[in-house]
């Protein structure tokens, strides 16, 4: 367990937090994307996190007000000094006794043999003869053999641990951002298409192929949403990507934020006029966003869904607007989690796409007649972020890249904590505050 008072004091505030909030480890190691283990760590004070960016979300989640975010900061400022200070100090090793210095041999004397020292053995002391004489040479020089030995190991065994590296997870780099994405025919307001971007294994395409490719995407904004060609191959990209950015995992998940008072905000819509609704209002996902994205070929050869990756435009403090739910009150939800469902952690220093528990990750294939469907949950408490998806392909000899927005805009999903939180009653003709802060 980690020593020290800063350590304790750290683990016992995010115990409070975290019972007074009501949530089991599961519900808040699910939500934090880390396992129950390492957060049970954290609160038992066996560790401190290195990071204090999962602190931060994990005292978010538990609601912790303005003044315990500061005093949650100063005890784990506090207790990382301490973690850092463990261990610091460097094993001496005591000076070696001078050896003595070794008689020359008289030529023409023999010299005994010098016998191995057996292993476990390295203190053994070869006694000295009593009398001075022609053997008194040689077990001097042994006995000076084994204590330099003996020392070389001792120091070696120091630089060895002195040397050894300090272990931490690597981070993968991060994959540059794709070009500006072409929209589509959004249908009911919510689908758009994906635009291409270079391959990353193709060179720098040429003026004139780059000339080709804009105008072939300003050509391809067609209805259905069809994307423009590969810039890495001049041909047409042999998949689209339908894009639906404001799903609904379930009513009484979804919320926004929008910068308007009660009164001037219409009901909730029903998802499928969501799209609508938040263009109307100027809303931005709350807490977390919904996108689904609808993967099909445009012919009969398989097209491999090789990977899917975040790319973050901003972070920036949440924004304080009100809070609105789209469920009505008393109402209940429910359903099972799709096939296909994937995770994003925004406040992350890196996101990534992560499979929820007990589903595949990527490659895919898809094809005309065999299209797939993915279903990303985004989620956010810390920050106001805006993000995008990058889809990487390969057919045969081609590959690409699509970028995947909303309609040539980033996503935007942005934390609720402590936001006036607003429902709309069943049968109601206006908002009222809600019973309780957001969730």
């Amino acid at each position: 367990m980690t020593d020290g008072s800063g350590a304790d004091a750290f683990a016992e505030f995010l115990r409070e937090l975290k019972d007074r909030s009501g949530l089991s480890y599961g519900v808040l190691a699910k939500r934090l994307h880390m396992s129950t283990s390492t957060l049970h760590r954290y609160c038992n004070g066996d560790a401190v996190p290195a990071d204090y960016a999962p602190v931060e979300r994990l005292a978010r989640l538990c609601k912790a007000s303005p003044e315990e975010l500061v005093e949650l900061h100063r005890r784990w400022v506090l207790a990382d000094a301490g973690r850092g200070k463990k261990g610091a100090a460097t094993p001496t090793v005591e000076a070696a006794a001078p050896v003595e210095p070794v008689e020359p041999v008289q030529s023409g004397e023999p010299v005994e043999p010098v016998e191995p020292v057996e292993p476990g053995e390295p203190d053994a002391v070869v006694p000295e003869a009593a009398a001075p004489g022609a053997e008194a040479a040689p077990r001097r020089r042994r006995t000076a053999l084994i204590a330099a030995i003996a020392v070389a190991g001792v120091l070696g065994a120091v630089g060895l641990a002195l040397g050894l590296p300090s272990g931490g997870d690597g981070d993968e780099s991060e994959r540059p951002a794709g070009s500006v994405s072409v929209a589509g025919d959004d249908g009911a307001g919510q689908s758009t298409a994906a635009s291409p971007s270079p391959s990353k294994s193709s060179p720098s395409a040429s003026p004139s192929a780059t000339a080709k490719d804009k105008a072939a995407r300003e050509k391809g904004t067609g209805g259905k949403g069809t994307s423009g060609p590969s810039a890495a191959t001049g041909d047409a990209v042999p998949l689209t990507v339908s894009v639906a950015p404001y799903s609904w995992e379930s009513p009484c998940s979804q919320r926004y934020l929008v910068d308007k008072p009660p009164g001037e905000v219409p009901p909730p819509p029903i998802e499928q006029r969501a799209a609508a609704w938040v263009a109307a209002t100027g809303a931005v996902s709350s807490g977390e966003q919904y996108v689904t994205l609808t993967v099909q070929g445009t012919g009969e050869e398989t097209v491999v869904v090789k990977d899917l990756t975040v790319q973050m435009v901003g972070k920036r403090s949440p924004l304080a607007w009100n809070d609105y739910a789209m469920a009505f009150p008393g109402v209940g939800c429910g359903g099972n989690v799709p096939t296909r469902s994937f995770t994003v952690a925004l406040d992350a220093t890196r996101p990534a796409v992560l499979p929820e528990a007990g589903h595949r990750d990527f490659p895919f294939k898809v094809s005309e007649s065999d299209p797939e469907v993915y279903y990303i949950r985004a989620d956010a408490s810390a920050y106001d972020v805006s993000w995008f998806l990058e889809l990487d392909w390969s057919s045969g000899s081609r590959s690409g890249t699509l970028r995947i927005d909303d309609k040539g805009r980033p996503f935007r999903t942005s934390g609720n904590n402590g936001r006036p939180a607003y429902e709309f009653p069943l049968g109601g003709e206006a908002w009222e505050a809600a019973g309780g802060s957001s969730s």
